[in-house]
């Protein structure tokens, strides 16, 4: 079995098998008509529990077979131009060279003996990212697995400048469309089931300034302490950005930690197009970014950053066999002083690689692409009488619905609406999201493909408005 162990004895068994396993792949996205095949669970299952793991083929070629069968052929293709669902980008191919060689070498970015050269880009990148924010000299932080790990440990540092243990006097500010990880992160650091308060959003969606101040003084009279502001730029349901230079301006006033996610938004600090979108951002106390969201990397590549480096120890402990209190008097760079995790991937390669290839501005020009696109596709919608659109799109999604004209009953167009969406993912031939706008059932693009065509967003809404159809008519023969 040592034969598989990568090595240096080992590199042409390395260089063969991942060829191969590059080319199946190569040739699957050459040939890949559709984002779906619309297989189901019920469908796949069986092939997949019926596969012994105990008793392995022992063959490259034999195990890429099997693969296709198993989740190749039926896989949800991102790259494809009618896949308009979450938040998935189609990747670069800078970045997932980066990927290929980031997983070969597997450098972990805990401490500086386990990634030497990898820790020093890691840094490098931050350094960037804070610097296109705006943040200041002093700025710090480290790469995540996810805007949720982004969004925990911005609260967490929150919490401990606090400078309090009486936890259940917390309070933590965010929309009522900000990330659920919010409430989760809350949760998760041990505050109480009141610590969030809902602020309500405008409507474009975007949190009500009015409203917040309101909250935090309220907050103030009752003796409790405003912990932090969760400001969105690019809300997962709508793109919606919050009016940050004013939420910042709360903060200051009320003595609360500003955090931006920006887990979306994010892109626009390559844009040259639309960078303004998030000014004020350079004035948070932490921020979110999620490259593999609008900046086209390959999961998982994300951040967490701080205007104050400093505040990066409250997420730092020292062990004897990895990161003694030692190496910080003798200047050795530990990422893991600044981290939740410990074993990390070298992540950072990927954006490293994209930059150094595209450029900041190769990576703009795709993100404004999408907005471009994202604006043709409302005046699409808005012009369409068979649906109704929520909000003139910040970034990149269109929140809308299809209204028959014959059918009052919202119960009714809710139903119809459901039925499109699963009838349209078991067909495979587009993939778009759904959401709740006002107790309603709404239908969502997620527009973060370059080579999506207004063509492409016109024949989803036929064939959504075609299954729609159907049912309602389906609906009113079974009524009959």
């Amino acid at each position: 079995m040592r034969s598989h162990l990568l090595n240096d004895t080992t590199a042409e068994h390395y260089r063969r098998s991942v060829t191969e396993g590059v080319e199946r792949v190569a040739a699957k996205l050459a040939a890949t008509d559709r984002p779906f095949t619309g297989v189901t669970a019920d469908d796949l299952a069986p092939r997949i529990d019926a596969i012994d793991l105990d008793r392995p083929l022992r063959d490259t070629t034999a195990a890429l077979d099997e693969l296709e069968d198993v989740y190749l052929r039926d896989a949800v293709y991102f790259h494809h131009p009618r896949y308009l669902a979450h938040l998935n980008c189609p990747v670069v191919i800078p970045a997932v060279l980066g990927e290929a060689v980031l997983s070969a070498v597997n450098s972990s970015l805990d401490t500086w003996d386990q990634s030497a050269g990898g820790t020093l880009i890691e840094r490098k990148l931050i350094d960037w990212t804070a610097a296109r924010i705006g943040l200041g000299p002093a700025a710090d932080g480290v790469f995540t697995s996810g805007g949720t790990q982004s969004n925990l440990q911005a609260l967490l540092l929150a919490r401990e400048e606090t400078k309090t243990e009486e936890l259940t006097k917390l309070r933590v500010f965010a929309s009522e469309v900000s990330h659920f990880s919010v409430q989760k992160s809350a949760k998760l650091l041990g505050l109480g089931p009141d610590a969030v308060v809902v602020v309500p959003v405008d409507h474009d969606k975007r949190m009500q300034t009015v409203a917040l101040a309101h909250e935090l003084e309220r907050c103030a009279e009752a003796g409790l302490i405003p912990m932090a502001v969760v400001a969105t730029a690019g809300t997962t349901d709508f793109g919606s950005i919050d009016p940050l230079p004013e939420i910042t301006g709360l903060c200051e006033q009320y003595g609360a930690w500003m955090h931006v996610d920006a887990a979306y938004g994010c892109g626009l600090l390559a844009s040259r197009k639309y960078r303004h979108r998030i000014d004020g951002i350079e004035r948070a106390d932490s921020v979110t970014v999620d490259y593999h969201k609008s900046f086209f990397q390959p999961v998982s590549s994300s951040a967490v950053l701080v205007r104050d480096a400093a505040t990066l120890r409250h997420a730092t402990y020292h062990a004897e066999y990895l990161n003694p209190r030692r190496m910080v008097t003798e200047r050795i760079p530990n990422q893991v002083d600044k981290s939740l995790q410990t074993t990390r991937r070298f992540d950072a390669l990927k954006l490293w690689m994209t930059l150094r290839v595209m450029g900041a501005d190769g990576i703009g020009a795709l993100f404004d692409e999408v907005c471009d696109l994202a604006a043709e596709g409302w005046k699409l919608l808005a012009a369409d009488p068979r649906f109704d659109v929520v909000v003139e799109p910040s970034l990149s999604t269109l929140v809308f619905r299809y209204i028959p004209a014959a059918v009052t009953d919202p119960a009714e167009i809710d139903r119809a609406n459901l039925y499109a969406r699963k009838a349209l993912f078991a067909s495979g031939d587009a993939v778009v999201a759904g959401t709740k706008v006002s107790g309603r059932h709404y239908l969502k693009f997620t527009l973060l493909n370059p080579e999506t065509t207004t063509a492409d967003i016109t024949a989803v809404l036929d064939l959504i408005a075609g299954h729609a159809e159907q049912y309602l008519g389906e609906s009113l023969d079974r009524a009959c």
